[in-house]
């Protein structure tokens, strides 16, 4: 067997592989030998026709189909083997010609990442300050939510709950039909179709209007977007929003009670903070990713971008892997498998560049996760689980539930690794740099 390796971009090797023409001979007799056994010739009890009167019967390509079937696999490890190669994936496999059996196979192997300076990147954070009016907007929200809806007679206004049917159509087409549907008008919100909510306000009890608008543009449907949409509403009932006073009753009735007012405001300044803080942390480890990136140098096979895709796709859908699932949100969402997948190709590449980067900081950090850290976490994820916390234990109790958990805290722990190196104020270390050059001028000035 003749092999030769070419290395190409994009993390790949290009095999060639020529087989001797005695092992094709052997692999088409073993071929033969199977079939026969389980092939009805004109004229032969099954598995005693002769090959040449198989071949005739189902033709040769069939016969080296059956053996190619065994033998591609074999050469192919084979080939591997022999030139050293660690394959992530399978091959795309080429047939060149098949008198002599020559074959191409393109094998993805590792990515090539070689990281620039990171430990001499500094990237300031900015501080997480929480303003009075995020929590005002919040305690605002908490007043929505415990509001009380009383009807009333007067004019449809904004802010009021409305309870009505609604139908929509386009050129005969219904876009939506609900009876009896309760929605609430906001100034901003949109209730089926923009500018439709602006249209029923003033509206009374038992009203029935036909409204005419006309679809956005970027409406889901192109071949809908811009035409003109007959919307009939018919109001059945007119609730007003009662809001709660903003006092200590009120904070006692909330979640699980608080004390009074002020308490209520600081565990929302609280809560605030912890989102901002996360918020803040998710996008100063994006400006590390797109810093660390920058004086990197990646390389990838283009399979490992498609299998991302493919993570990608089940997360959207929640398909789980369930073919039918995602079918499903295909349909929802009014796109094919082809283009959702071209629309989700830039977040792919971004996410695998990012993760590859920070495994190859783990490697060069020596960062590792050891089995007491894995005990630690699932008893931490079992006591937040309170009555399930036997039911968390199980769900990890197991080679591939331990090796999930170790997977998510080696990544947590190279990120607190990354972070901590590339915030450390690296002035400091320029100073002391600086000093010592100037020292060894003078000495070198004194000698």
């Amino acid at each position: 067997m003749k092999v030769s390796a070419e290395r190409i971009p994009e993390s790949q090797v290009v095999l060639e592989i020529e087989v001797e023409p005695e092992r094709v001979e052997k692999s088409l007799d073993a071929a033969y030998r199977r079939l026969v056994q389980r092939t009805n010739v004109p004229g032969f009890r099954r598995g005693k026709a002769p090959r040449s009167m198989l071949e005739r019967h189902l033709g040769r390509d069939v016969l080296l189909e059956e053996a190619l079937d065994r033998l591609i696999p074999e050469v192919y490890r084979e080939a591997v083997e022999q030139e050293e190669i660690e394959p992530i994936e399978l091959p795309q496999v080429e047939m060149v010609s098949t008198e002599p059996l020559v074959m191409k196979a393109t094998v993805p192997v590792r990515p090539t990442i070689e990281l620039g300076d990171y430990q001499g990147m500094w990237i300031p954070r900015d501080p997480v300050v929480v303003l009075e009016d995020r929590v005002d907007e919040a305690l605002e929200g908490l007043r929505h939510r415990y509001a009380t809806l009383e009807p009333v007679s007067r004019p449809l206004g904004w802010g009021d709950m409305v309870r009505a049917d609604a139908v929509g159509s386009v050129d005969g087409r219904t876009l939506f039909d609900q009876k009896e549907v309760e929605f609430q008008l906001r100034e901003g919100v949109p209730v089926f179709l923009p500018g439709l909510a602006e249209k029923l306000v003033g509206l009374e009890k038992g009203a029935e209007r036909e409204i005419d608008l006309a679809l956005p543009d970027d409406f889901g449907d192109p071949g809908l977007a811009g035409k003109a949409c007959r919307c009939r509403v018919l109001i059945h009932e007119i609730k007003e929003e009662k809001l709660p006073p903003l006092d200590d009753d009120f904070a006692r009735q909330v979640g699980e009670g608080f004390a009074s007012l002020d308490a209520l405001r600081q565990r929302l300044a609280s809560d605030l903070r912890e989102a901002e803080e996360q918020a803040a942390l998710d996008g100063y480890r994006q400006q590390i990713i797109s810093t660390l990136e920058e004086s990197a140098r990646l390389e990838y096979p283009p399979i490992l971008v498609e299998r991302e895709i493919d993570r990608l796709l089940r997360e959207q859908a929640g398909s789980g892997g369930d073919a039918r699932n995602l079918g499903r949100y295909l349909r929802q969402v009014g796109k094919s498998e082809e283009q959702l997948r071209r629309e989700l190709r830039p977040a792919a590449e971004q996410r695998l560049r990012g993760s590859l980067l920070l495994s190859r900081v783990a490697e060069v950090e020596n960062v590792d996760v050891d089995d007491v850290e894995v005990d630690q976490e699932v008893e931490r994820m079992a006591s937040a689980a309170g009555r399930q916390a036997a039911d968390v234990r199980r769900i990890f109790d197991n080679p591939d539930g331990r090796d999930a958990i170790r997977r998510s805290l080696l990544t947590r722990k190279t990120w607190d690794r990354l972070v901590s190196i590339v915030s450390a104020d690296k002035s400091g270390v320029a100073a002391e740099g600086d000093a010592q050059t100037e020292q060894a001028e003078t000495e070198e000035e004194d000698l």
